[in-house]
């Protein structure tokens, strides 16, 4: 799967061909020894787990796409199980060491397997009351406006690609998004502009604006 390395490209053939480059092929072969390394027994173990590949075509190119499917090895029907059964945890953290607590809802899929992870890891585990989403409100909130307003609508690439979106979001939300909460403003408190024309800058590639006066 061709990775992204940059920022935004002309079409599809410069990414590509920018992907064929010994460099591109390179940081390709980096990324799928990155990901090798994640898919191993001591990291995600398969006790208790059912895994089936798919093979997709996609259109118009061609290309022969492989999907993993990895389910509990019974009738229940869990989503992302692999993220949160096996490597996913010990890679979720930007510091340098876990965080003593993890708030969490009810969801089936944290089972035994992710319990042990997080105990292993030295992070006490606070699942919520049930159906009580209200006491973990600021998570489940900024969770519903990063689907809704950035990630349900683009494509993803790869992790760098991904960091990327998600760090243009976080710097379009606190600086330039207004909330009903702050009367309209964004949570960065910016000045008001009073002169010249309002123009339109593109925020992820056009999916946001910010509004200015220049």
């Amino acid at each position: 799967m061709p990775v992204i390395a940059g920022g935004n490209v002309a079409s599809r053939e410069e990414m590509l061909a920018a992907e064929n480059t010994e460099v591109g092929k390179a940081r390709l072969a980096a990324l799928e020894a990155m990901l090798g390394a994640f898919d191993d027994e001591s990291v995600a173990p398969s006790a208790g787990l059912r895994v089936t590949t798919e093979r997709v075509m996609s259109d118009p190119d061609h290309n022969s796409i492989s999907i993993q499917f990895i389910h509990p090895d019974n009738a229940e029907r869990v989503p992302c199980v692999y993220y949160i059964h096996g490597g996913g945890m010990t890679e979720a953290f930007p510091w340098d060491e876990a965080p003593r607590y993890l708030i969490r809802d009810c969801d089936g899929s944290f089972g035994p397997a992710y319990t042990r992870r997080v105990r292993a890891m030295g992070i006490r585990d606070h699942p919520i009351a049930p159906r009580s989403p209200w006491q973990n409100g600021y998570a489940e909130r900024l969770i519903g406006s990063l689907r809704r307003e950035c990630t349900d609508h683009l494509i993803v690439f790869s992790e760098a690609h991904l960091r990327r979106i998600l760090k243009t979001y976080a710097s379009y939300y606190n600086q330039v998004r207004t909330h009903l909460a702050l009367d309209k403003d964004a949570p960065n408190f910016r000045r008001r502009q009073l002169l010249g024309n309002i123009t339109a800058r593109p925020v992820l590639g056009g999916l946001h604006h910010h509004y200015v006066r220049v």
